[in-house]
């Protein structure tokens, strides 16, 4: 039987510092090289910090990013399998937004190699400290002054708006309403008062890539390791699910099992004793 392995990156596979530590470098290398297993992440990362994270190891299949709005291939280093969100759903999150006073940041397919990611000038203080942590990477470019940001020869795979308002969770009930598209409202984890909202196409989830990658490599059996509520779907789609100790109540209640802390290299280490 084949098997596809899938982890969440943060709060999962990743330790405290938000890095692949060396002992899960090494062990899933191991696995990769010698015991030719079938891994991969899934992500609401874009390529942009997934790459550099991801960057030592051995991955051979490609990495669901963005939540499942598109694969990054660490062979062709390429974006494929983009859902691209429809022009006028754009327009139509735009101008609900708006009128929450909330200005999102559109994430564009440029060329299949970079995410240029537009925003208009109004921006928050935490927007641009947000801003600022994500600068200067090889595969996005910000664009800070763009007015009329509905309009792209870019296509749009994401928006996403965060607030500390109050009016965020509003905005999101309006859209789910009204606009045919995939909304997703939470809470910073680190920093509770941030209302997030993410907008992608209709269709689009870490479960719907988790499918189809299986079924592009054959594989008969899904297991997947997550932490958060955004895996909860990914967990339907799997034959087992593994929450790892640090998950939420949630989570751990859907889980096939539970297993250490992302802090002790637990993804790996059941990895290498299971496979």
């Amino acid at each position: 039987m084949k098997t596809l392995y899938v982890s969440d990156l943060d709060g999962t596979l990743l330790g405290a510092d938000s890095q692949v530590s060396q002992v899960t470098a090494g062990i899933l290398n191991e696995l990769l090289d010698n015991r030719d297993i079938h891994f991969t992440i899934a992500t609401s990362r874009t390529p942009a910090t997934v790459v550099p994270i991801m960057a030592n190891i051995h991955s051979r299949l490609p990495f669901i990013t963005m939540s499942g709005a598109a694969l990054w291939n660490p062979i062709t280093s390429r974006m494929e399998q983009v859902n691209s969100i429809p022009t006028t759903v754009v327009g139509a999150v735009i101008d609900i937004l708006k009128r929450y006073d909330a200005h999102p940041f559109i994430y564009r397919n440029h060329n299949d190699t970079m995410i240029y990611t537009h925003h208009s000038r109004m921006m928050s203080a935490e927007e641009r400290a947000f801003v600022e942590q994500r600068s200067n990477l090889p595969l996005k470019r910000y664009f800070l002054d763009d007015d009329d940001y509905r309009q792209s020869s870019d296509d749009a795979m994401l928006i996403f708006a965060m607030t500390t308002t109050g009016d965020l969770e509003q905005a999101y009930l309006e859209i789910k309403d009204s606009v045919d598209c995939h909304a997703i409202f939470y809470h910073d984890a680190v920093n509770p008062k941030w209302e997030l909202l993410e907008i992608y196409r209709t269709g689009c989830s870490k479960a719907s890539a988790v499918r189809k990658l299986a079924a592009d490599i054959g594989a008969d059996r899904i297991v997947v390791f997550g932490d958060n509520l955004n895996d909860l779907e990914m967990f339907k789609a799997a034959h087992y699910a593994i929450a790892v100790g640090n998950a939420l109540p949630e989570v751990k209640a859907s889980a096939s099992e539970i297993i250490g802390v992302n802090t002790a290299d637990s993804v790996v280490r059941w990895l290498e004793s299971n496979v």
